[in-house]
């Protein structure tokens, strides 16, 4: 069985699909693909360069996160460049890496973590998508607390993706985290013994 897990900008997802490695399931991160296709010498890092020119670069050729997040946050087509350079590659290996442990682990849950799912128009990949939902105005606390951003940075940050009350209302299972941990650990819990995974 796979699931798509998603949700918005400082929701939670990291602590659920932690919560369902500690249980046994499987994760594709599409955050940590993203970070290993910016890695210096990866064809999608030098696209990127290219096109944002070296502005975007560090002295010790690493991308520098922070001006490319200014500049992409700040202009929607500019966003869109990001996008349509990164996304096929990301893709092409979160498929892979989904077929491989589907292929070698028949019997587990294989949660793929894609923060832009909806978005990307992924769906279609699992059999069920799992939204982890906070309202907006505590995504805005846990970004300006987490990132220290400001209220204009934080809600910049959100605007950019799907509006998440959108992505609650698409969803096929919901873990609000917008209470404490073990509240959130409950509903997991619920969802696992529902799924038949236990």
């Amino acid at each position: 069985m796979n699931i798509g897990l998603t949700g918005g900008i400082a929701t939670g997802k990291s602590t659920v699909s932690r919560l369902l490695v500690n249980k046994g399931a499987l994760l594709v991160d599409a955050d940590a693909i993203a970070r290993e296709v910016m890695l210096p010498g990866h064809p999608v890092l030098a696209a990127v360069a290219e096109h944002f020119g070296q502005a975007v670069m560090l002295a010790d050729g690493t991308l520098d996160r922070k001006k490319l997040g200014d500049i992409v946050f700040r202009d929607p087509s500019q966003r869109k460049a990001l996008n349509d350079i990164t996304h096929p590659a990301i893709r092409k290996e979160l498929r892979e890496r989904m077929d491989v442990l589907q292929r070698e682990h028949p019997d587990k849950l294989v949660v793929v973590d894609i923060p832009l799912l909806y978005e990307s128009e992924l769906e279609h990949l699992f059999e069920r998508v799992m939204v982890v939902y906070a309202p907006e105005r505590i995504q805005l606390e846990r970004l300006m607390e987490r990132n220290r951003f400001t209220a204009e940075e934080a809600a910049a940050r959100i605007r950019s993706q799907m509006d998440i009350e959108e992505k609650k209302r698409k969803a096929d299972i919901v873990i609000d985290n917008s209470g404490d941990v073990e509240e959130t650990k409950r509903q997991v819990d619920r969802f696992w013994l529902q799924a038949g995974l236990a």
